[in-house]
């Protein structure tokens, strides 16, 4: 694709939203705040860690010596069991509006080692990883009050991780939220008006321009999304058309692990740092609608900007008027895909 080297905005097809993008300020000074930067030298087993091995959490639960991943309900979780439901709502009005949420959270431990994050695993303990998720998406999705399994992780204390033991979570929830939805309603706006799947079109589209692809094995591909946000967002699509991490078949295990490998690992690499960001897994809902339109992928939303101590923040004209980025979605793409995917500590 040709370098856009002027003001422009992009539109997002997945959330139905624009971008604006401004290559020149990529040029200016930065005066802004500097972060720190974080530790690199953790221990593989912290006595005061409450997701370590047979360490006692705050409720008073101690940890079974686990030696692969680990899963647990959330001792402090943002979701209850549709018991919890319990005070009146007030009264339905235009104005003011509640309903009752409920759902269940949950903790997943990648592994009992307290200092390895998902590149530094090996592809049999990430692909233990996958299976836990796709297993535990399957048992969540089956219960009778649940209509959207959320799988993600916050990597970084700058991302709101109080903990730095490899961990993700899943919230599942009796109700669609905003995201997940508004993808919904994009997917099955174009299945409709065109006839195919939103993201296999874009797979295809991708692979014929290469300027955006990261990372790619036979069954997924890392993109920097042509209307990325975040500067080295990254989108993980797979190539064949399914809908949630339970429906891959185990080829597809391994490739999703290898790519998740693969992408983290360019991460850290590029300032050589335990690199933060959220990252998240979209599946199709579980709330019986047919959803001809829906294919399984995932965001990362990274924060870094220019070096391991800056990063973007989200302000101004982005909470009140629409995102913006300087670094065009091409450059990150390029930077992320000259990066040597072998880990910088084993070098």
């Amino acid at each position: 694709m040709t370098q856009l080297d002027f003001p422009h905005r992009r539109w997002n097809p997945l959330t139905s939203e624009w971008v604006l993008v401004s290559p020149h300020r990529a040029r200016r000074p930065w005066l802004g705040q500097v972060e720190k930067t974080p530790p690199d030298n953790l221990p593989q087993y912290d006595p005061t860690c409450y997701l370590c091995p047979g360490n006692t959490r705050n409720t008073g639960q101690v940890n079974p010596p686990y030696s692969q991943t680990f899963t647990f309900d959330n001792d402090f979780a943002a979701l209850l069991g549709p018991e919890s439901a319990q005070g009146e709502l007030p009264p339905e009005s235009p104005l003011f509006r509640a309903s009752p949420a409920s759902g269940i959270c949950r903790v997943v431990c990648f592994s009992p080692r307290h200092d390895l994050t998902l590149p530094e695993l090996s592809q049999i303990e990430a692909e233990a990883v996958i299976r836990t998720w796709s297993d535990q998406t399957a048992e969540l999705a089956a219960k009778d009050f649940i209509h959207y399994v959320q799988v993600f992780e916050n990597k970084g204390a700058v991302m709101g991780c109080s903990n730095p033991h490899p961990h993700s979570q899943i919230w599942a929830s009796s109700y669609v939220p905003n995201e997940p939805q508004k993808e919904r309603d994009a997917q099955a706006g174009y299945l409709k008006q065109h006839g195919h799947c939103l993201l296999c079109d874009l797979m295809e589209a991708e692979h014929k321009d290469g300027s955006r692809i990261v990372a790619q094995n036979d069954h997924f591909t890392a993109i920097v999304p042509f209307w990325a946000i975040w500067p080295f967002e990254l989108l993980v699509v797979s190539h064949r058309h399914c809908a949630s991490l339970p429906e891959l078949a185990p080829a597809e295990v391994s490739g999703l692990a290898d790519i998740m490998r693969r992408v983290t690992a360019r991460y850290d690499n590029l300032f050589e740092i335990s690199f933060p960001y959220s990252m998240g897994f979209h599946q199709q809902p579980c709330n019986g609608q047919a959803d001809e339109g829906w294919h399984l992928h995932a965001h990362f939303y990274p924060p870094l900007l220019r070096s391991a101590t800056v990063r973007k923040f989200m302000v101004g004209y982005e909470m009140l008027a629409m995102p913006q980025r300087d670094l065009t979605p091409e450059t990150a793409a390029a930077r992320l895909r000259d990066l040597s995917e072998v880990h910088y500590k084993t070098k």
